[in-house]
């Protein structure tokens, strides 16, 4: 079980349009420092304005911290980058060596957090990158995606684990590099009256701590499962405890990713629907425009955020972050917009249909699924996926 704070505040956080605005005002406040890690960061509208916010903070004498993934944000544009670090920015990126020619399973273990944390008076976790998720090009706008605003107690641990891997991240680039001490037995103040916690997966300490947090929740769910996930691709023990959740009685819904974005992962998660549905699990496609989420609401009460798919690459290689929270109103918000969203813009996968598909389809999933496999034992993680 993981271990929860008491006394935090939460607020959900939709979209980039409700999501930019509240870290924009959050950087232009901050007066000591600020930490940002996002796997993508775009240079359009939204990179260039939260781009020109971390240069007025750097201007007041904020310390700002800028850690992108060297491969999510590769075509971050290397005079913008230069701009930002003459300006003041320290800015690094997370394993940046991405050659084709040469394969090296380190390279698969990418830093996938959206994380922003302002002076440990506020943070942001959660799925969106530094993009503007209108620029959508051939689909309708925007990227469907959720953040939290997190106060409290909370705070601390975020800030710590924002702080180490930036440490992590210069002492390789920056030999000799060592970060200050200050905030590291930090003791905030509650704010608010929610327990919640914040659960990452890195490649040390807390390899499982994201799997394991949603596996105990839906282990003692007795209601319903609503989950909604972009790359839905869960290893064994994680299909089974979904299964047996709904042969007690326990509705399961999914909510996942209708529109092709990543052609392996779209088509490797089908080859699990049947199964799945069989079961009687519902699954909705998403269709109104990309599903770029990463959330879940259990009991009414129990929910996560984050930036974690539940697919082998999230659950065994990338740095993630969830927030976990026991509260019955942020998760009955969540569970609302979720509900609201599959009524709009999603389709219920019919089992009859789904049986009928053609072999084409049944074959296309498999193979995906298949390759899946493979690239997984290229890296040495097959064995370990399956039995997640």
């Amino acid at each position: 079980m993981i271990d929860l704070a008491a006394g935090n505040r939460l607020t959900l956080l939709k979209n980039g349009a409700e999501y930019f605005p509240a870290l924009e005002t959050a950087i232009d406040s901050a007066r000591r420092e600020i930490f940002l890690e996002s796997y993508i960061y775009e240079y359009d509208e939204t990179g260039r304005q939260i781009g020109e916010a971390l240069k007025r903070a750097v201007r007041r004498g904020v310390t700002v911290h800028l850690l992108l993934d060297g491969f999510g944000s590769r075509t971050l544009p290397e005079y913008f980058a230069e701009d930002l670090r003459v300006a003041g920015v320290q800015l690094l990126f997370y394993r940046r060596e991405i050659s084709p020619w040469r394969f090296r399973r380190h390279r698969l273990r990418r830093l996938h957090r959206k994380i922003a944390v302002i002076d440990t008076r506020i943070a942001f976790v959660g799925g969106i990158n530094v993009i503007d998720d209108m620029d959508t090009p051939h689909q309708i706008p925007p990227r469907f995606d959720y953040a939290v605003a997190v106060e409290g107690p909370l705070l601390a641990e975020i800030h710590r684990s924002a702080k180490r891997v930036w440490s992590l991240v210069a002492w390789r680039k920056i030999r000799g590099y060592r970060s200050r001490k200050q905030g590291e037995s930090l003791r905030l103040a509650p704010c608010g009256d929610t327990e919640a916690a914040f659960v990452r997966r890195d490649n040390i300490r807390h390899r499982r701590d994201i799997e394991r947090a949603y596996l105990d929740a839906i282990a003692s769910a007795t209601e319903e499962i609503v989950i909604a996930n972009a790359y839905f691709l869960p290893g064994r023990h994680f299909r089974q405890a979904l299964i047996q959740a709904a042969a007690r009685g326990v509705r399961v819904v999914l909510l996942l990713q209708g529109r092709v974005e990543y052609v392996l992962l779209h088509y490797a998660s089908r080859a699990l629907y049947g199964v799945l549905l069989d079961a009687g699990i519902e699954i909705y496609s998403y269709n109104k425009s990309f599903l770029h989420a990463k959330v879940a609401v259990i009991d009414r009460r129990w929910a996560t955020v984050g930036s974690s798919n539940i697919d082998p690459f999230s659950l065994m290689l990338a740095l993630e972050a969830n927030i976990v929270a026991l509260d019955g109103v942020f998760a009955g918000a969540l569970r609302e917009s979720l509900l609201k969203a599959i009524g709009e813009g999603a389709q219920q996968v019919a089992p009859d249909r789904w049986r009928q598909q053609s072999f084409y389809s049944r074959f296309l999933a498999w193979a995906s699924y298949g390759m899946v496999r493979f690239l997984m034992g290229v890296a040495g993680y097959a064995r370990r996926y399956e039995e997640s």
